[in-house]
C-alpha cells in the first residue's frame, strides 16, 4: 500500500490522453483537407459541365415593343439557291415539323388597300399579288392563329425551328421546298411591308399571322408573327 501511494499513476495517464488528443486532431485536420479537396473538385467538374438550357427557339413572348421581337434568326451564310421556277398558282402547303397540311386559297386587297385575310380559320391563303413560290421574289401566305373555338391552321408556325421545311405543291404538279431562315413578330403599326411582300433578289416564302397582345376591347392581336423561309428546291409530285 505504501508503494501504490509513492507511485503517481495519474502521470503517465496524462501523456496518453495528450498524445491521443495530437492524434484526433491531425486526423481531423487531415480529413477535412481532403473533404475540401474533393468537394473543390467535384464543384468544379459539375460547373464546367452544367452549360445551362439552350435558348429559347420557337416559342415568342407577349410584347407590346414596336421594335421587331426576333424569336429565331439564322447566323449561317445562305447557299446559292436552285434555278427560279416559272409562276404557277400554289395549291396546298404541308409543314411537316408542326404537323400542318392544309389546301390554299388566292387573297387580294381591300377596298382600302389592305391584304385581305382568309375567309376560313383553316386555310391559308396565298397573297396573288406577289410572286408564286420558286419564282424569284417574296410569295406570302397568310393564316388565323385561331378564333373563338380554339387553334386554327397557323397556331403553330411561331414554333417552327431554324431549317425546319415547308413545302408547297403548284398547279404545275411542281412541289416548291423552302427552308425557316427566321422567325420574327412585329407589332401591326411597325409591320414591315418591303421584307415580306418585296422583291429581295431571292426567292422566298414568308408565312404571317397574328401574335403577340390581344386587345379585348378591338378582338384584335396587337403584333404579327412572320416566319421567313428561303427556297432550297423542288421536287415532282407530293
Amino acid at each position: 500500500m505504501r508503494f501504490l501511494k509513492k507511485f503517481n499513476i495519474s502521470l503517465p495517464l496524462r501523456k496518453l490522453r495528450s498524445v491521443f488528443n495530437k492524434w484526433t486532431n491531425a486526423l481531423l485536420a487531415t480529413i477535412t483537407v481532403l473533404f475540401l479537396a474533393v468537394s473543390t473538385i467535384l464543384f468544379t467538374a459539375a460547373f464546367q459541365s452544367e452549360k445551362g438550357p439552350p435558348p429559347i427557339a420557337a416559342h415568342f413572348a407577349t410584347t407590346t415593343s414596336s421594335t421587331p421581337t426576333t424569336v429565331q434568326s439564322s447566323t449561317t451564310s445562305t447557299l446559292p439557291q436552285p434555278k427560279y421556277l416559272a409562276r404557277s398558282i400554289p395549291l396546298f402547303i404541308d409543314i411537316p415539323s408542326i404537323n400542318l397540311s392544309a389546301n390554299l386559297t388566292q387573297l387580294g386587297l381591300n377596298p382600302d388597300g389592305t391584304v385581305q385575310v382568309p375567309s376560313s380559320w383553316n386555310i391559308p391563303g396565298w397573297y396573288r399579288f406577289g410572286a408564286t413560290p420558286g419564282q424569284q421574289g417574296s410569295a406570302v401566305i397568310l393564316g388565323h392563329v385561331d378564333s373563338v373555338e380554339g387553334p386554327a391552321v397557323f397556331y403553330s408556325i411561331s414554333k417552327l425551328s431554324l431549317g425546319d421545311i415547308v413545302s408547297v405543291g403548284l398547279s404545275d404538279g411542281i412541289v416548291t421546298h423552302f427552308s425557316v431562315t427566321n422567325v420574327e413578330m412585329f407589332q401591326k403599326s411597325n409591320f414591315p411591308d418591303n421584307s415580306v411582300y418585296g422583291n429581295n433578289g431571292s426567292s422566298d416564302l414568308n408565312l404571317v399571322t397574328c401574335g403577340g397582345a390581344f386587345d379585348y376591347q378591338s378582338h384584335h392581336y396587337l403584333s404579327n408573327v412572320v416566319v421567313y423561309t428561303t427556297y432550297i428546291g423542288s421536287s415532282i409530285g407530293k
